[in-house]
């Protein structure tokens, strides 16, 4: 029962968290107006957040290596201060993240150092970098799954490579148990679809959404569907 209520919670989390900061980019005139890289709004503001509030029990609480988790919270703290170089570092003595992940790989917390790594990258445009490092990710963890595969995604439609973007989209959004990421992530793939001409393969996300996640999309899946005739 204490597991059904915490995931419920994780869940509305998720919900409120992606409403707040992504409910400008799910408008349809902002999307339709920009091409098919800019669709790939630095996603990584949202992982970084997604992962502050998930990360502690399964990274923190439990460490496997102190070391790791030590140079784990100082990158953090850079972070959190803007201190993106800092953050990343790469070798002793600042190992930030970067150098953590190298250090610590077998660990949980290398791996999440990996994640954070990837996305400071990707921060810096250095796509395939980003994709490498954030592929190493892995966690039994659904939701942060979900954004790893998302986040993945963004690098490979800024390498144009548009056609694994949407597969890793798929794979996004069919992972994750909540429904609100998993809306997020057919949505995502629904309008990169349309900007890069695919209106078949666009109608058939929008058709998803308005089937499965009406109650996230207010009906604006309907517009989109209007959309795949002209665009």
């Amino acid at each position: 029962m204490g597991a059904d209520k915490s995931k419920r919670e994780e869940g509305k989390g998720t919900v409120e968290f992606f409403k707040d900061l992504d409910k400008e980019a799910l408008k349809t005139e902002k999307f339709i107006e920009k091409n098919a890289r800019v669709l790939t709004v630095v996603f990584g503001v949202l992982v970084f957040g997604v992962l502050g509030y998930f990360a502690y029990d399964q990274f923190i609480a439990m460490p496997k290596n102190e070391e790791a988790t030590q140079s784990f919270f100082v990158a953090e703290k850079d972070l959190i201060e803007g201190k993106y170089k800092e953050a990343l570092g790469g070798k002793a003595p600042n190992l930030g993240f970067l150098g953590t992940y190298k250090e610590f790989s077998d660990t949980p917390i290398g791996k999440l150092s990996a994640y954070n790594a990837g996305l400071i990258k990707f921060r810096e445009g250095k796509y395939q970098e980003a994709y490498d490092l954030l592929d190493h990710f892995s966690s039994k963890n659904k939701i942060l799954l979900a954004l790893k595969y998302g986040a993945m995604a963004d690098c490979q439609s800024n390498l144009n490579k548009n056609e694994e973007a949407l597969s890793l989209l798929d794979k996004a959004s069919s992972i994750s148990e909540d429904p609100y990421t998993s809306y997020y992530f057919v949505k995502k793939a629904g309008v990169l679809s349309l900007a890069l001409g695919k209106r078949k393969e666009a109608k058939e996300y929008f058709a998803k959404i308005a089937r499965e996640y009406d109650e996230y999309d207010e009906g604006s899946s309907d517009s989109y569907i209007e959309m795949t005739r002209y665009y």
